[in-house]
């Protein structure tokens, strides 16, 4: 699976549970869509401003429902996408190795860089 999907695939599992927690707390607590996004991914990403707050008693049990299961799900996601970025910064780094040809200099004589050594 290439980088672009997985990212797809993990913003496919990430969507759902901001959806719901927008639809939840729109519904619930009364708020703009707007506003219960915005609370959703706070809560979500563990900022929480504290702005906006719920209020119901539902929608109190619904947040800490919310907080548990979203939670996982989201620490999840955010460390694929750290594991993404390494794998691809280690492949950048395995490339300028193999371009700079340090450790194919005997493979590769036009690339062992003797120029650059000093004179004896």
């Amino acid at each position: 699976m290439t980088r672009f999907e997985r990212l797809i695939t993990l913003l496919f599992l990430l969507a759902p549970v901001i959806l719901g927690g927008t639809a939840f707390f729109h519904y619930v607590e009364g708020w703009s869509w707007v506003d219960s996004y915005f609370f959703s991914v706070v809560t979500l990403s563990t900022v929480g401003y504290g702005s906006i707050v719920p209020v119901t008693t539902l929608g109190k049990i619904g947040t800490t429902i919310y907080i548990f299961l979203g939670l996982g799900i989201f620490a999840f996601v955010i460390q694929q996408i750290g594991q993404i970025a390494a794998e691809k910064r280690a492949a950048h780094t395995e490339w300028l190795i193999t371009r700079l040809g340090h450790h194919k200099a005997g493979q590769e004589p036009q690339a062992d860089n003797r120029d650059d050594r000093p004179s004896p």
